[in-house]
């Protein structure tokens, strides 16, 4: 049994994208806090704020590697919601920081529900991901 490339690639993939399973599962828990009033907005934001670059840093990275590995059919499974993610920060409201929420508006009923089913389809997109790059690892693995 070999280690390529691409078998490596997915293997990082792999562990990323259970902690993009993690930051996925604490916006939807944090959501459903400022739903039921749990916490306020301004302390939610400054705790949801910080997670936005690391997330959309690390399934920048892990396409990257698909990128150099060859995996176009991966690539592209990929590139929808990498677009969604520039896009997103890219029409972000003006703030000191680099998040993507302000606590003015999160507790608006509307931008409060599309933020919580962003964060059930996000969590949905990275365990179909999930199993898909543990499918294509062990592929990988035994093709050589």
């Amino acid at each position: 049994m070999t280690f390529t490339f691409v078998a490596i690639a997915y293997i990082i993939a792999l562990i990323l994208t259970a902690l993009l399973i993690f930051f996925a599962i604490w916006h939807i828990i944090a959501f459903d806090e400022l739903k039921n009033d749990h916490k306020n907005p301004i302390e939610q934001c400054n705790s949801l704020n910080p997670l936005i670059i690391p997330e959309y840093g690390t399934h920048i990275f892990i396409n990257v590697l698909f990128l150099l590995g060859g995996e176009w059919l991966t690539l592209f499974f990929n590139m929808p919601l990498i677009a969604y993610h520039i896009n997103k920060f890219r029409i972000r409201p003006v703030m000191s920081g680099f998040g993507i929420y302000d606590p003015t508006t999160i507790m608006n009923a509307q931008i409060l529900h599309l933020a919580q089913r962003e964060g059930w389809i996000k969590l949905g997109f990275y365990m179909i991901t999930f199993f898909y790059y543990l499918y294509c690892m062990i592929a990988e693995l035994i093709r050589e």
